[in-house]
């Protein structure tokens, strides 16, 4: 009797919650915007929060729900990685981007992670525009929308960086546009389309990148205010090209000046003519906090003219801030120029929160924020404050390995590639000598873990052997796709990174598993969002299947990640 009971009490609690889905029309949010922040740390949410204005930042944390301790799951943490993990839910164990770059086996060389040779450019010049999302293996939640409302739902992805546009917005997209800074312009490749769309064309013949750098890039507060960073001119950061320090301001129309045969001569590999805009450089834009402004003109021109979230069905726009990054490598997280950076995106992400309310209306974009990866602080900023930091020198590294194998078994090029902090072996040597490969490697991490700033190094038939659920070998683990990665992972100590232009240290990088990388922000905001924050652990591979959950539709294929409930509650 009493189960009968309980029974009866449990249907009339859920009963209400099947009514209201009875014969009302599906519940989608009209737009859905995917932010993510090239090399946004965690702490960037608030190391500047009381410079940020209230329309920006405070407002997606003060009207949405934050994950405040969400990671990356694998290493290396890079911009393709981190694009494709979002967007597939999953780790490069299964999609396949392993990193920027990796050396292929079958071809003997490097390829680019969006490299495409089998397509064209669109609107640019041959090698900026041959790209393509072919290298990613599984689909993307943005695909998922285009499946699940048979190809009605419009994605496009928009960033100055090729594989911040194409990684997101997967392989059946509208569109994808990146920007070639040869001719200024936003581009395409046939992978899409043969032709840019009137709209396109239009916003690129009002040379929005040679405005802007018009002007010098001064701070935009009194620069005195800056006390979230270190002085302006410190020895860790790396000046531009024709500057004799790396201070404010920093004259952007005189740096932008270039010969025009430089700008001229990429052009005519393409077959084009080109415009009065080649005689500058304005590849110059993307290490400015106006790659940023430039990224959004061109996503909320994309958003009127494509009529997103205005179509009575669910649209997806992909948008990717890549100049953090620019910014990032070149002045390191502590600079001046950072903290003005993210005080303009402030800006940015207000004036697009305010036209999605103007065009889709008050609660009818659902956004998430988030970054590809975080960075590193400088080595010689740590130091200077007696924490313990290095680098090591990705070149030296692979020497060192080279000569040291023929110390032991004579000539030969033994090691192909060293990328990604992975040492590429030459298998048919190995197996010429008559050598175990096994043993071939074990002995090769043998010899890393002598170098200075590593702390470990792994074989790829152990962990393609082993499964571990934690640690650093989880993260390696995760890291790894067999045809694509290296034959020895090596693992630096915290605070080490590598200094492509060792044994100088200029501003930093990232890619390793220490929580500088890995800790990111995660906001969702707008469309059933409820206000809220969560210090329960997530993964970057969680957005994907939650906004999948959100819409209804399936989760990409590859999916390993697990819907946050606490945000759809």
């Amino acid at each position: 009797m009493k189960k009968s009971l309980f029974l009866l009490l449990a249907i009339t609690l859920v009963a209400p919650t099947f009514a209201q889905k009875k014969g009302k029309p599906l519940d989608r949010p009209k737009l859905v915007v995917g932010i993510v922040v090239d090399q946004m740390r965690y702490d960037y949410l608030y190391r500047y929060w009381d410079k940020y204005g209230n329309g920006g930042f405070k407002r997606l944390l003060g009207e949405g729900f934050s994950y405040e301790n969400t990671h990356y799951n694998y290493v290396p943490t890079y911009t393709g990685p981190g694009h494709a993990s979002i967007y597939t839910g999953t780790t490069p164990s299964v999609h396949g981007i392993v990193g920027n770059n990796w050396y292929v086996r079958e071809a003997g060389r490097a390829t680019y992670v969006t490299e495409d040779k089998t397509v064209q450019s669109v609107g640019g010049t041959a090698e900026a525009g041959q790209q393509s999302p072919r290298h990613m293996l599984t689909s993307t939640i943005t695909d998922e929308l285009r499946l699940a409302t048979n190809f009605q739902a419009k994605v496009i992805g928009v960033s100055v960086k090729d594989r911040g546009s194409i990684l997101p917005a997967g392989h059946s997209a509208t569109g994808a546009y990146w920007y070639d800074g040869v001719n200024g312009a936003f581009i395409t490749s046939t992978f899409y389309q043969n032709s840019l769309p009137e709209w396109v064309t239009k916003f690129n013949e009002r040379n929005l990148p040679a405005q802007y750098l018009d002007k010098p890039w001064n701070t935009l507060l009194p620069i005195a205010q800056y006390t979230e960073s270190t002085a302006d001119d410190v020895p860790w950061e790396s000046a531009f090209r024709g500057e004799t320090k790396p201070v404010f301001p920093h004259d952007l129309p005189s740096l932008s000046a270039a010969p025009a045969t430089q700008t001229k001569a990429a052009l005519q590999t393409a077959g084009e003519k080109p415009p009065v805009a080649a005689a500058r450089n304005l590849d110059l834009i993307r290490s400015t906090p106006f790659g940023n402004t430039l990224s959004l003109d061109f996503a909320m021109e994309a958003i009127r003219a494509e009529q997103l979230g205005q179509r009575g069905v669910t649209d997806f726009l992909a948008l990717s801030f890549s100049s953090p990054d620019y910014i990032g490598h070149q002045f390191g997280p502590n600079s001046i120029e950072a903290e003005d950076t993210y005080l303009r995106l402030d800006l940015e992400i207000k004036r697009l929160l305010e036209y999605l309310d103007k065009t889709v209306g008050k609660g009818n974009a659902l956004i998430f924020l988030s970054a590809d990866h975080g960075a590193a602080h400088s080595p010689d900023f740590l130091r200077s404050h007696r924490i313990p930091a290095g680098s090591v020198g990705p070149r030296i590294m692979r020497d060192s390995v080279q000569r040291e194998l023929e110390r032991r078994h004579g000539a030969g090029n033994w090691v192909l590639a060293y990328d990604n902090q992975q040492v590429y072996l030459n298998r048919p040597l190995i197996a010429e000598r008559k050598q175990n490969l096994r043993q071939f490697q074990d002995e090769v991490a043998d010899i890393v873990l002598n170098f200075a700033g590593v702390t470990r190094a792994i074989t790829s038939d152990d962990l393609q052997k082993s499964h571990w659920e934690s640690g650093m070998l989880m993260f390696l683990e995760n890291g790894f796709f067999p045809k694509r990665s290296g034959d020895v992972l090596v693992v630096l100590e915290p605070g080490w990174l590598e200094s492509y232009a060792y044994p100088v240290n200029k501003g930093t990088t990232h890619g390793s598993s220490g929580n500088y990388d890995t800790h990111v922000p995660l906001v969702f905001w707008g469309w059933h969002v409820r206000h809220g924050e969560s210090r329960t652990p997530a993964a970057i591979t969680d957005i994907a299947p939650t906004i999948a959950s959100w819409l209804r539709i399936q989760e990409p294929d590859g999916c390993t990640g697990k819907p946050l409930v606490e945000v759809l509650r």
